[in-house]
């Protein structure tokens, strides 16, 4: 197996600390960088090339950023075994391109919940 290339990386992080710098180096590179709400907004205004995650899928986030990544497109190109005949085909008949990347954090559930008086809508938040 050669080493792998990265064309393709989703991108979306809680904590955006050096993200920026992160995905200026990948779009350096020539990796073609999809991302969503906040982290999309944080790479755009720092002059770093990204697209929406809808792009892929088609869809706009929906429920409040609770659904934006939940897509065949997306977990498709996520999971596609590329050594598979049959993954392959199936992705090229549905029109998934393979994610090559993924960069996330997740929300900071566990300093949420040992707040002292946090709601439990609070803490459904940050459930990631």
């Amino acid at each position: 197996m050669s080493d792998p290339v990265i064309k393709r990386a989703l991108v979306s992080v809680s904590d955006k600390t050096g993200i920026v710098d992160f995905c200026r180096e990948l779009s350096a590179m020539g990796v073609e960088i999809f991302s969503t709400g906040g982290t999309l907004k944080s790479l755009q205004d720092s002059g770093v090339s990204a697209a929406s995650i809808s792009t892929i899928t088609g869809f706009p986030e929906i429920m409040d950023g609770r659904v934006k990544t939940l897509h065949p497109k997306i977990h498709g190109g996520l999971l596609a075994v590329r050594e598979n005949p049959d993954h392959v085909s199936q992705a090229k008949a549905n029109c998934i391109d393979f994610i090559d990347l993924v960069v996330v954090n997740l929300y900071p559930f566990e300093a949420t919940v040992a707040k002292p008086g946090v709601t439990f809508e609070d803490a459904i938040e940050n459930i990631d």
